[in-house]
């Protein structure tokens, strides 16, 4: 699998986890949890005069040797974390942020259904079927 993990965060509480393969699934959780700090960081660095601009996809946050963890947040605050094996070299940058861009639209499809308390869990079985066909899809 390109996809390892894919993980979305609401202050840095997690919302959604998805990993393939299971095994190495607290190594990816590091990963994502120091990754966060870099997000911060890029957020931070934008200042208050680009936010209304600024751009969602914050590109590679921080890269190991067998894998990449990439970044993106939304308009309110919502942290999308994706780990990439970096084996896969046909994973280019457009690929991954055009990856967010879907996750952020099937996430405003769960955010949109008034069965959902905002901040809880994500149990969408829909949500969790976009997830798995991108993640098997980029192979």
């Amino acid at each position: 699998m390109a996809v390892s993990t894919i993980i979305l965060f609401l202050q840095n509480y997690p919302l959604y986890i998805r990993s393939v393969p299971t095994e190495n699934e607290l190594k990816f959780h590091y990963m994502v949890h120091t990754s966060l700090d870099v997000v911060d960081e890029k957020i931070s660095a934008m200042g208050k005069a680009l936010v209304d601009q600024r751009e969602l996809y914050l590109g590679l946050l921080y890269p190991t040797e067998d894998y990449k963890v990439y970044g993106y947040v939304t308009n309110s605050k919502v942290k999308f974390v994706m780990v990439v094996d970096s084996s896969n070299t046909a994973l280019r940058d457009n690929e991954i942020r055009s990856m967010f861009r879907k996750l952020h639209n099937s996430y405003t499809d769960v955010m949109c259904n008034p069965f959902y308390n905002p901040g809880d869990r994500i149990q969408s079985r829909a949500f969790d079927g976009m997830v798995t066909s991108m993640m098997i899809q980029v192979c």
